[in-house]
């Protein structure tokens, strides 16, 4: 059913916004004259319903997209709403004037009127993967099969908010590094590229051998100078060819087999995506999805092609009788301590709060590693760029020394 977004008149005369789904935009005055609002102006908002997660991402979705922030507030909210006695379908409609995002009302209407015509709640949201993911739409359907709904919802909101802590620190940890470089990088090519070729011009005119580090210089200089829109063009061109070239299976594999081997990087992503395993796992375990299918949920999300080698391994090998851990095992994409663990919780009976211990333990460790490594990148950086400068400088100063000592 299309949804609108109108501005309308209360019967005091303030003015009110908000959405409304109706079969055309006269059905749509006629529901909101029945609410007592009197439409100023209705506009059909984007039917977001048909997004997919294979769709090639269009200028609507980059600037209309639903925000993971956006979703864990709402879940909060929704938990609350639901604890406090309200039905879903009221709980709903209450907190559609209360979203912020635009993209994301239309999509909550129309969930609600996917529940009012008899849809489940997992089922409605099944309709959108490009706003829920299979881990969102599974731990709901289980908390509708158990009853515990709101306590499902608490846990969801737990989850989205600190993956999104921890992406928001790693980020905030490389900020400054990456500024850092960005700059350093601009302004080498500009003192390159349109500064020493000025100074040393002066020294195309001396009748004398120039230093080496100065011929070099010069011809660097050069090259930036005369090539620097061929150099452009061939780093967008690398940039384009590489994004095209992860987006096959083979060149994923390549990618993310190369993310793991990095000498101090590689130990980051592995963590990272074992704790995302691990939290994963661990949540929907402990809202009763079965280990086979939070296998096939957990691998599809894993964010790890190698990783998600591993998991699928493990589940045909589950399938036929096999313990999780030994499963694992078999490749070399989980740590050793991680697959300890996971043995120790399947004897004791404890797996879904040994999961959690290893996605929080994974999480503090790759925090302090990006943190470490990133306290060691800046002095590297900041070396690096005085190395350059120097001999910059010194390619400039060797000429000129020269020619004191020829006056001399």
């Amino acid at each position: 059913m299309p949804v609108y977004e109108y501005t309308a008149l209360d019967m005091k005369g303030k003015n009110a916004t908000g959405i409304v789904d109706a079969e055309s935009a006269s059905m749509a005055r006629q529901k909101l004259r029945a609410m007592q609002k009197f439409p100023v102006s209705i506009n059909e908002v984007a039917d977001l319903s048909k997004q997919t997660t294979k769709q090639t991402p269009s200028v609507a979705s980059v600037f209309y997209r639903v925000k993971q922030t956006d979703i864990a507030a709402m879940t909060r909210q929704l938990a609350t709403l639901i604890a406090a006695g309200f039905p879903l379908v009221s709980a709903i409609d209450a907190l559609i004037p209360q979203t912020a995002s635009k993209a994301f009302k239309p999509i909550l209407a129309q969930i609600k009127d996917a529940i009012v015509e008899g849809n489940s709640f997992a089922g409605a949201l099944a309709n959108y993967p490009g706003t829920f993911t299979a881990l969102y739409t599974n731990m709901v359907r289980a908390g509708e099969s158990s009853g515990t709904l709101e306590i499902v919802l608490e846990q969801l909101a737990d989850i989205t908010e600190k993956q999104q802590a921890l992406k928001t620190r790693i980020r905030s940890a490389l900020a400054y590094p990456i500024l850092m470089a960005c700059v350093g990088i601009l302004v080498l090519f500009l003192l390159i590229t349109f500064i020493v070729p000025n100074i040393t011009s002066i020294f195309e005119d001396m009748e004398q051998i120039l230093p080496l580090p100065t011929i070099i210089l010069i011809d660097i200089s050069e090259f930036f100078k005369t090539f620097w829109w061929g150099m452009l063009l061939v780093l967008i061109a690398i940039w384009f060819g590489f994004r095209s070239f992860i987006k096959t299976t083979s060149g994923r594999q390549v990618v993310d087999n190369v993310k793991l081997k990095l000498p101090l990087f590689g130990p980051i992503f592995q963590k990272l995506a074992v704790a995302r395993f691990a939290r994963t796992l661990g949540s929907l375990l402990e809202n009763s999805v079965t280990l086979l299918t939070s296998l096939e949920i957990v691998r599809n999300i894993a964010g790890n092609t190698q990783i998600a080698l591993a998991i699928e391994h493990a589940a045909d090998e589950v399938s036929k009788g096999q313990g999780l851990g030994t499963s694992l095992s078999a490749s070399a994409a989980f740590p050793q301590l991680a697959l300890q663990m996971i043995q120790v919780g399947e004897q004791s009976g404890e797996l879904e709060n040994l999961l959690l211990k290893i996605a929080t333990m994974y999480e503090n460790e790759v925090e302090s590693r990006v943190l470490s490594v990133t306290s060691l990148l800046e002095p590297v950086m900041i070396l690096v760029m005085g190395v350059v400068l120097g001999f910059v400088v010194l390619s400039i100063c060797l000429p000129i020394f020269e020619m004191n000592q020829l006056i001399m």
